[in-house]
């Protein structure tokens, strides 16, 4: 049995989210959020939690009526390769799932990661022109990734966009 549970974030987890960003913010792999964005969105979270310590956390956004992206998927250094990520990404697929999605997207670095959970490398348009105009519509920077807009292309220069049917 592992030594950490996971389970919905909670308002009381948003500091210990932002902890867990702040080093790939630092290291420019993923972007920063504002605290006030994170408690917005807490509901998306779940958390990875050991002795009261947050130890990994990741979100489900829903896009469109069957997909979702992963999003902000972290897990402490010290506990990499623990199965933390891959408990963190099946409680996601059950959510997603839960809501009715099929298909779930992620922007990473780590390919391998994701390729070994089902994940597969995506091109080009993936949803159909009526879809594809509706997202457009989106503010949401995931959505601009999900779609390959070219304006956030600085943002994700190496990270590879990936696609999962559930």
């Amino acid at each position: 049995m592992p030594d950490y549970i996971v389970r919905p974030a909670r308002t009381s987890d948003v500091r210990g989210i932002l902890e867990l960003l702040e080093p790939w913010v630092a290291r420019r792999i993923l972007l920063g959020k504002e605290v006030v964005t994170v408690y917005e969105s807490v509901q998306e979270f779940v958390v990875a939690e050991s002795n009261g310590v947050l130890v990994g956390c990741g979100a489900l956004h829903v896009m469109w009526e069957d997909l979702g992206e992963v999003r902000t998927l972290i897990v402490a250094d010290e506990w990499l390769h623990h199965g933390v990520g891959g408990a963190l990404v099946e409680r996601l697929e059950q959510n997603a799932l839960a809501l009715g999605l099929s298909r779930l997207f992620c922007l990473t670095f780590e390919v391998d990661f994701f390729t070994r959970r089902g994940f597969a490398p995506i091109g080009e348009q993936i949803v159909d022109a009526n879809v594809y105009s509706q997202l457009l519509r989106s503010p949401d920077e995931g959505v601009a990734e999900f779609l390959d807009l070219a304006h956030v292309k600085p943002n994700t220069l190496g990270n590879t966009r990936m696609l999962k049917q559930l």
